[in-house]
């Protein structure tokens, strides 16, 4: 994905630089204004025969410059290690995958269940079994090997900063039975221990908040010419609002829970009260 939305940032420059509109643009490559749109979003995959059309139309002949845009094409159709699960990855969930592998800071708020990077196996499992009732053992435990190897940013070099905002709600509900809850929470314990992992929880007694409508993900790219990618996962679906005004009330949302959340120096002490009383 980065390659892609590197790609898409430099070809939007290029054609605002020479005046050329997205309607030009479209049809010198045989499209449409909304492909190029989409292209320049990195919402859409890179043809080469596109792109060498597109620089040409925008001016650029040297060699240089070509050659490195032309390698960021062929970076961008590089199968992901994910493209592995595709029979359990619905194609709306794709982008983030490939966002949230490539993320410098992943920052989340949950508020029915513990966050997928924060994960057991026998939490994953349950959770999937609720989500996906009519699935077979064989497809779950494919679901939660998925799983699994998302968390693999964590402990990576450099490993992927993780902000979690929980509701207590997610804590108290037992999703598959005390047992397994209870070691879910132990696993919270030790993994708030990372450098790399802040958990903050916000409690029953803090009220209303200013995430009611849902979860939300806030994945931050490397570099600062990539903008952030909010996401929002829902049953069937999964939304990606990418205008500035939308990504900044995200993440002014995002901020205000951190604020009304206990600190996560509290999180351990909070976490062991909880596991008393499972």
């Amino acid at each position: 994905m980065v390659p892609r939305l590197l790609l898409g940032a430099r070809l939007r420059r290029l054609r605002e630089e020479r005046g050329v509109s997205r309607e030009d643009a479209g049809h010198a490559i045989r499209g449409s204004r909304s492909k190029i749109s989409r292209m320049e979003a990195g919402r859409h995959g890179f043809k080469l025969r596109d792109v060498e059309d597109l620089l040409t139309l925008y001016g650029v002949t040297g060699e240089a410059e070509r050659a490195t845009l032309l390698t960021l094409v062929e970076e961008s159709n590089t199968p992901a290690w994910w493209q592995y699960f595709n029979d359990v990855v619905p194609a709306w969930m794709q982008n983030y995958l490939a966002a949230e592998q490539a993320a410098s800071l992943v920052r989340c708020f949950e508020v029915q269940r513990v966050p997928v990077l924060l994960q057991t196996p026998d939490y994953a499992r349950a959770s999937l079994r609720l989500a996906h009732a009519d699935a077979s053992p064989v497809e779950i435990e494919r679901r939660v090997a998925l799983r699994m190897s998302r968390q693999r940013i964590l402990h990576r070099q450099p490993a992927t900063r993780l902000w979690a905002v929980l509701d207590e709600a997610a804590l108290r509900r037992p999703v598959g039975g005390s047992s397994t809850m209870r070691a879910q929470l132990r696993h919270l314990i030790e993994i708030c221990r990372l450098p790399q992992v802040s958990v903050q929880i916000l409690p029953f007694l803090s009220g209303g908040h200013s995430a009611e409508g849902g979860p939300i993900t806030i994945v931050r790219l490397p570099g600062s010419e990539l903008p952030d990618v909010v996401y929002l996962e829902q049953l069937a679906t999964g939304l990606y609002p990418d205008r500035p005004a939308e990504i900044e009330c995200y993440w002014d949302a995002m901020n205000r829970l951190a604020v009304e959340a206990e600190s996560p120096d509290e999180t351990p002490t909070i976490l062991h009260r909880i596991l008393q009383d499972t």
